[in-house]
């Protein structure tokens, strides 16, 4: 697991590497599902401070250099060709987005299904839902059970 105060310390070093450190910061902000975000407004990175005190230290600094390919590629480029070589040509090996572990732990829904399976929302569930491992379309027998974690 990253220590938060090492990741800054990359993060920095990382933004004076490529960027320009007098127009462009880091931070770290709540971020429960995404590993990092590069905000072209306020020309500043930041990055889950959940998520990167859940991540190795390769995991996080793969999220770093993620950020910083956004930042050189520009706010028009996306995941494109420019983006895929600039992330490249720094280092990412990753792929356009974070599928690894979200801070479900930090999830206040609990619901569980009558197979028993676990789910975890970040926000309070608006319709019945059902298990998606117990049957593949919406199913009656298969409704998820929701709580609010104490």
């Amino acid at each position: 697991m990253a220590e938060l105060a090492r990741v800054r310390v990359w993060a920095e070093a990382l933004i004076r590497m490529h960027l320009d450190p007098g127009q462009w910061s880091f931070g770290f902000d709540n971020a429960k599902r995404r590993a990092g975000v590069c905000n072209f407004t306020d020309r500043r990175i930041t990055v889950s401070r959940y998520l990167a005190a859940k991540f190795a230290d390769d995991e996080i600094h793969q999220v770093l250099l993620h950020e910083v390919a956004h930042a050189l590629a520009g706010p028009k480029a996306g995941h494109g060709p420019a983006w895929k070589r600039i992330a490249a040509e720094l280092g990412y090996v990753g792929g356009r987005t974070h599928d690894g572990e979200i801070a479900h732990e930090h999830a206040p829904w609990l619901g569980a299904c009558p197979a028993g399976h676990e789910h975890v929302r970040f926000r309070r569930p608006t319709r019945p839902l059902s298990c998606g491992r117990c049957a593949r379309g919406f199913s009656e027998r298969h409704l998820i059970a929701w709580r609010r974690r104490a």
